[in-house]
């Protein structure tokens, strides 16, 4: 999967690192490639389902797919 990132020099120093397609998706670090490191964990963390919050009826099917 790709995906576009917006990565920003930070005030406090670092790099601020966001995901226009995922939002709320954002993340830092100390260098670009630390940010850059960050991010690819956030988007996983993101893109992860989370079973334990969704409520799903008697007859719901669950399919995965690549996208």
């Amino acid at each position: 999967m790709k995906l576009r990132v917006v990565l920003e020099p930070s005030d406090e120093g670092g790099f601020t690192v966001s995901v226009p397609g995922l939002p709320g998706c954002i993340s830092e670090g100390e260098s670009r490639d630390a940010a850059l490191h960050n991010i690819r964990e956030a988007i996983t963390l993101y893109l992860e389902p989370i079973e334990d919050d969704a409520m799903y009826g008697e007859h719901a099917e669950q399919v995965e797919i690549i996208v």
